[in-house]
């Protein structure tokens, strides 16, 4: 009996490491939008985005992509475009909206070769292309099954650490998931983002180092 045991748990044991080191590769497969880190606190950062392009639809959060809203988008970078192209999946999937209310928008970040060329127009009703403006937000990073209750949770969590930092941020939020749907909850990266408000002088600072930018370029 207790052999027995030891053999159980061995197994479970090699099931765990195994589901975690699949869970690991299959993210390190997809290319990631890029960000820098400003800050580092544990789990919550702040980060710095470029300008992302993102094919996106209507979606029901807590569906979990159930709802027609992820196939309506693989199917735009399975060929179902203008140009009939392939386009590889990439994470993280973006959940735009009111975090806590049911209707977002969800949306794939396009590959970087594919942003600079030129997306193709989606043929699919309900989806489109619109671009993700770049800037600074507020991050906390999370494990879980990501629904409504959960985001709202972690959204409440990062604002109460940008008030100890003194961060402003927009009254809106959004969700970001990295993994597929058959990756368990507890090795799942989900994470809450909230635009973080530039402040007069900043915007005075980009304005001036893109002026300088230009007057050497020229």
């Amino acid at each position: 009996m207790k052999r027995a045991m030891i053999y159980i748990a061995g197994f479970l044991g090699v099931a765990l490491v195994g589901t975690f080191a699949l869970a690991m590769t299959t993210r390190a497969g997809y290319e990631s939008a890029e960000y820098k880190v400003i800050q580092s606190d544990n789990s919550f950062e702040v980060r710095e985005y470029p300008d992302l392009m993102l094919v996106a639809t209507d979606s029901k959060m807590d569906s979990q992509g159930r709802d027609g809203s992820f196939m309506r988008l693989f199917q735009y970078i399975s060929g179902a475009n203008e140009a009939e192209q392939k386009i590889a999946m990439t994470t993280p999937v973006f959940m735009e909206g009111e975090i806590g209310e049911s209707d977002v928008s969800m949306g794939f970040v396009m590959p970087k070769d594919v942003a600079a060329k030129g997306a193709p127009d989606p043929k699919g009703e309900g989806v489109k292309l619109r671009e993700r403006k770049g800037g600074r937000f507020a991050v906390v990073r999370f494990p879980g099954k990501l629904d409504s209750k959960l985001a709202k949770e972690k959204e409440t969590e990062l604002r109460e650490w940008m008030k100890s930092q003194g961060l402003e941020g927009e009254e809106s939020a959004e969700a970001a998931g990295y993994d597929p749907p058959f990756t368990p909850a507890a090795l799942r990266r989900n994470e809450i983002l909230v635009r973080l408000k530039t402040s007069v002088e900043e915007t005075k600072k980009g304005d001036s180092e893109s002026s300088s930018e230009t007057a050497q370029d020229s």
